[in-house]
């Protein structure tokens, strides 16, 4: 036993003698007969799903696009456009390649728009780059119908300021990722926790473009963040 588990061990016996109880060293996990944080849209298919996010998007400013894996390119460069866009930040993720969009990237370089892809050996440039980007563009790890969130979960390739520093953000959201709520969410990541996989740096929930009402109750869109938001959902299977 180290040092620091010797103390430890000290320590928690010792709250116990004061509390003037036994020690306990395991806790048996509350079976709770009611659940409702699994109840919300538990039968809903992927289409009601859907649905339900691009209804919420319409309550946080948020566009939605809708691709397939053939028209992703595509649809991307609507957007892009739309947003008059030029320099742009994304995220080193495999998906990218995987999704059919490393020549896309390629040919909006050699266009003369830059893209920077996030280096985390490259800590100064890479948020230099993001506070001047017209677009940040990143996956959606898992996303939750119910608030129209992008689940992010960040690590090395995967820097958080790619969605905030930015003018505008676009998420690609695979259609597979969609989930009801964030009782999924939480459950992902606390299955990572019990079977000793990678844990992420930082766990960000997105909704749409930045939003305030904190002064006087008027809405204010971008004031710590991108102004415009857009998801396309794309259908992976």
């Amino acid at each position: 036993m180290t040092t620091t588990e010797t103390n430890q061990e000290t320590f928690l016996n010792e709250i116990a003698k004061n509390l003037g109880r036994p020690r306990k060293k395991e806790v048996t996990r509350p079976k709770w007969k009611k659940q409702p944080q699994w109840d919300v849209s538990a039968n809903s298919s992927q289409d009601e799903l859907v649905e339900q996010l691009k209804d919420r998007c319409l309550a946080i400013h948020t566009q939605v696009e809708m691709a397939t894996l053939k028209t992703l390119p595509e649809t991307l460069n609507k957007v892009l456009e739309q947003y008059e866009a030029s320099s742009v930040i994304r995220w080193n993720d495999a998906r990218f390649e995987e999704f059919g969009l490393e020549s896309f990237f390629d040919k909006h370089h050699k266009n003369g728009h830059p893209v920077h892809i996030w280096d985390s050996e490259k800590e100064k440039e890479n948020i230099n780059f993001a506070e001047k980007a017209d677009v940040g563009i990143t996956f959606s790890d898992m996303t939750l119908a119910e608030s129209a969130t992008v689940t992010q979960l960040n690590n090395d390739g995967k820097g958080r300021s790619v969605s905030f520093l930015p003018k505008s953000y676009i998420a690609i959201i695979p259609k597979s990722t969609l989930v009801p709520r964030i009782s999924q969410a939480t459950r992902m990541l606390h299955h990572l926790v019990e079977e000793d996989q990678p844990f992420p740096s930082c766990v960000n929930f997105v909704s749409g473009p930045s939003n305030s009402a904190d002064i006087e109750m008027n809405l204010v869109v971008g004031l710590h963040g991108p102004v415009r938001a857009c998801y396309i959902l794309v259908d992976d299977k």
